[in-house]
């Protein structure tokens, strides 16, 4: 594909962007598997060009071309089969309704996917909940009947303005969008005059990037990387006045807290915030090479000893770590999300299997995507009486 390059940063429209890091040709989506192997092989690809602006502290992919996202049924990125993560979006739920006195209310969900966090919030709050995402499947859906719940095969936009909310969330979107301020400030005329209305947001964080190393999240799909300072400056120049800002999930994730008042920037630590980010990000492209070289080695060595290697977790960490390496030391991808299960990674082919399967590939080593699933992976493996060596990324 042709590579189309900007030059400004998507919060601030500041030219002051330093270039940081490329990955080329890989995967538009992660989240989007495959039913045949020549068809993952084939999936789309474009070019990760990542840019920091000094002036806001956003990170942006400043060669992604929003023309090549379509979000369809096929779009799976449902973590809600982990225990570990259900237990965290029930703590979620129970602070927003319990902080806000959202119970016996309305509550939005945009971006909803197939329901879930929005079936939590209405379940613990007694609410009525309307989702919005064109990826909503009511086959797949798998909250409680007894549930006030609405749902939407579209976009959020003006013409859902009728729909008065008292909670509006928005999980995991706003990375995906090609001008998060025009979304933002979309969002705040279509709450007009309800200044009451409290707005959640909650985004991959760049700092477990930048900090931790979690370079899997490099992904396509995210033309944007908040750390809690460009996220607070994008809300807070957005119309919104911003409450609460915070990372969740072991570092991985912010969750921003705000209801729709102006508000204008300030603070001492603004400065120190930048500076901050703008030190790891000098450094973050050798220790980003350090990383890959390490992991290549490991691989190299795995294929060498002839060991069955299988990588664990189907989202986008294990899409990415294969489409970084394209090794065949790993033969396949294992994923507790049955309807992940039968189908294959794009851009590189490895058919993602239940864990059940592993009692028959007897799989030397296996390699864990994310650290937070790592007691639940362990116990599955001993259920299945499995004891291979686990490595973690």
């Amino acid at each position: 594909m042709g590579i189309h390059v900007t030059s400004t940063c998507r919060v601030c429209a500041s030219a002051d962007v330093q270039p940081m890091l490329s990955l080329i040709n890989q995967p538009v989506h992660c989240n989007v598997l495959w039913p045949r192997r020549d068809q993952a092989l084939e999936a789309p690809k474009g070019d990760l060009r990542l840019g920091f602006c000094h002036r806001c502290g956003h990170i942006s992919n400043l060669a992604f071309v929003p023309a090549l996202m379509e979000y369809t049924a096929d779009y799976e990125n449902s973590l809600h089969f982990s225990p570990h993560f259900q237990r965290y979006c029930t703590d979620l739920a129970r602070r927003l309704t319990g902080t806000y006195d959202v119970s016996g209310k309305s509550v939005i969900d945009i971006g909803c996917g197939k329901g879930d966090f929005l079936a939590e919030v209405c379940a613990v709050g007694g609410n009525r909940g309307y989702g919005f995402d064109p990826s909503y499947s009511a086959a797949q859906a798998t909250h409680r009947a007894d549930l006030t719940l609405t749902f939407f095969n579209e976009f959020y936009s003006d013409s859902h303005r009728d729909i008065a909310a008292d909670l509006i969330c928005c999980r995991h979107v706003l990375e995906h969008i090609h001008r998060p301020a025009e979304f933002l400030t979309g969002i705040r005329r279509i709450i007009g005059e309800r200044t009451g209305t409290v707005v959640y947001f909650e985004v991959p964080n760049a700092l477990y990037i930048l900090r931790d190393l979690g370079i899997w999240d490099l992904i396509y799909e995210h033309c944007s990387y908040f750390s809690p300072a460009s996220l607070e400056h994008l809300f807070a120049t957005s119309g919104y006045s911003v409450a609460r800002v915070g990372e969740a999930y072991d570092g991985q994730f912010i969750g921003v807290d705000c209801r729709p008042n102006g508000q204008q920037l300030g603070g001492a630590t603004w400065p120190e915030m930048i500076k901050d980010l703008a030190n790891l990000v000098s450094v973050f492209t050798s220790r980003y090479r350090t990383k890959i070289m390490q992991w290549q080695t490991r691989l190299d060595q795995l294929r060498w000893e002839g060991k069955r290697t299988v990588v664990w977790g189907g989202g986008s960490k294990g899409v990415t770590f294969l489409n970084v390496f394209k090794s065949p030391a790993i033969e396949f991808m294992v994923d507790i999300n049955p309807r992940k299960q039968g189908k294959y990674v794009g851009g590189t082919g490895q058919e993602i299997i239940a864990p059940e399967k592993l009692v028959e590939v007897e799989p030397d080593a296996v390699i864990i995507m994310n650290p937070v699933y790592r007691p639940e992976i362990e116990a599955k493996l001993s259920e299945l009486g499995l004891a291979p060596e686990i490595m973690v990324t």
